[in-house]
């Protein structure tokens, strides 16, 4: 037994010592040596959601008690009225307004803002229904793909941010089957309205787009579009081709040429100098050509045209290039529309309910131009539109109209032609294209006591 010696000092062993002994010793047990911990970095937000996860900090940061949950509430600006009286309206305080217009002017000329100006707002309501309302948030659009938005922060003060999202170009290969009316259809599966409105001009060439088109009938359009990455359209371009029923439209414009235009797959011009009917979609033929029981008179009497039953306000389109010869009121007709044509036809339209702007005597028109659209003016049973084609001063079956189509590309333009034709071709069987762009994200924050 060791012997007990006052000159020696005991041994002492602090508490933090035998606490570091015994992590060493327990990492040594466990087969490695003792490693800091590594935070995981998280995967980077795109801009959009950083946006959405600010709106929602701040609505919940500058909520304060005893008011309600923000609602959102559209303004738009009245005529005669200023930004800053548009945004009382929401029900907030005069200085408070002042605020949000000093805030938002840093970054736009506020006083030069016009009636039809529309933004959106996220106010905040007294729970007792007695006070002002509070503004949470105020957000503006100012370009397809680009706004400006007003938070208000944890400490009650308001913060100005300029967000534009990324866009991307696509060239979009749309395919599907007929449902209804053509038109219709391709909006339904996405087409934009310009582009529909396009393909259906250049099948009324081919087809009695009533008659001719029937449900299931398959087509598949080529166009270009712009859009954000939340997936909203800002942009279409023009329809690069176009196919139904075995019948194809490319898209080219020779060189030196004011316009392009379509051609088949041989390049022969496929724009016939008279488009079969001058209704583009929704419509069915009500009475064609030749002798029938009048409808109102109640006899046997001589149809000297054809009826296109459509509903009230449809689009007519020119058939043909041509001049306004009458705009005018003409009896049983109602309104009527006579256009003459550079191929000695004259095209008549009645009971019309209304003249495109700028119609009148004397103005040219193009060949797929609307000049008006359907009504039931004069002696008519419901919305309609009357056809007529006038040869000669005589009327004449517009149904049995025939004129000669365009020409063939021929040279460099063919060669041209057929190598628009390729990249078209490509397009199609790989199903699309797309083309990004990083859109700039600026985030200006100058406070502002509300």
């Amino acid at each position: 037994m060791a012997q007990f010696d006052p000159r020696r000092q005991p041994m002492r062993i602090a508490p933090h010592a035998l606490t570091a002994v015994a992590a060493i010793s327990v990492a040594l047990l466990a087969g490695r040596v003792y490693q800091p911990a590594k935070a995981e970095e998280a995967p980077p937000l795109t801009q959009v959601q950083i946006a959405a996860l600010e709106a929602q900090a701040f609505a919940a940061g500058g909520m304060p008690a005893g008011l309600t949950t923000p609602e959102a509430v559209p303004v738009q600006i009245r005529k005669g009225e200023t930004f800053e009286q548009a945004v009382r309206r929401t029900g907030i305080a005069p200085e408070e307004a002042s605020a949000v217009a000093a805030t938002l002017s840093n970054a736009m000329d506020v006083s030069s803002m016009r009636a039809g100006q529309k933004f959106e707002t996220a106010i905040a309501k007294p729970r007792g229904g007695r006070g002002d309302a509070r503004l949470i948030g105020l957000t503006m659009r100012t370009g397809p793909a680009s706004q400006l938005t007003v938070s208000r922060s944890f400490d009650g003060a308001l913060r100005l941010r300029a967000l534009e999202e990324k866009v991307t170009h696509e060239t979009v290969v749309l395919k599907g089957k007929v449902e209804g009316s053509l038109s219709r259809t391709a909006r339904r599966e996405g087409a934009p309205a310009g582009v529909a409105r396009q393909a259906g001009r250049l099948f009324s060439h081919k087809f009695d787009m009533d008659r001719d088109i029937k449900s299931d009938d398959q087509f598949t359009y080529v166009f270009d579009r712009t859009v954000t990455e939340n997936g909203r359209t800002i942009g279409s371009g023009d329809l690069l081709y176009a196919e139904l029923k075995g019948v194809v439209f490319y898209r080219f414009k020779a060189e030196g040429a004011k316009e392009a235009q379509y051609f088949d797959a041989t390049g022969k011009n496929t724009r016939s100098a008279f488009m079969r009917t001058p209704l583009e979609r929704g419509f069915r033929v009500s009475s064609s050509f030749g002798f029938r029981r009048h409808p109102i008179a109640g006899y046997r009497k001589m149809h000297q045209g054809i009826d296109f039953a459509a509903g009230m306000g449809t689009p007519v389109v020119a058939p043909a290039d041509g001049v306004v010869v009458e705009a005018r009121r003409w009896g049983g007709y109602g309104n009527w529309l006579r256009i003459r044509h550079p191929n000695g036809l004259e095209s008549g339209y009645g009971h019309l309910s209304r003249y495109a702007p700028g119609v009148r005597a004397g103005q040219r028109v193009r060949q797929g131009q609307i000049v008006a659209y359907v009504g039931s003016t004069g002696a008519s049973t419901g919305p309609h539109l009357h056809y007529e084609i006038w040869r000669g001063g005589q009327r004449i079956n517009p149904a049995g109209v025939r004129t000669q189509e365009g020409t063939v590309l021929a040279g460099s333009d063919l060669a041209a032609f057929r190598a628009e034709k390729a990249r078209i071709d490509r397009i199609i069987a790989s199903g699309g294209e797309r083309r990004a762009q990083q859109a700039a994200m600026s985030g200006g924050l100058r406070p502002a006591q509300g």
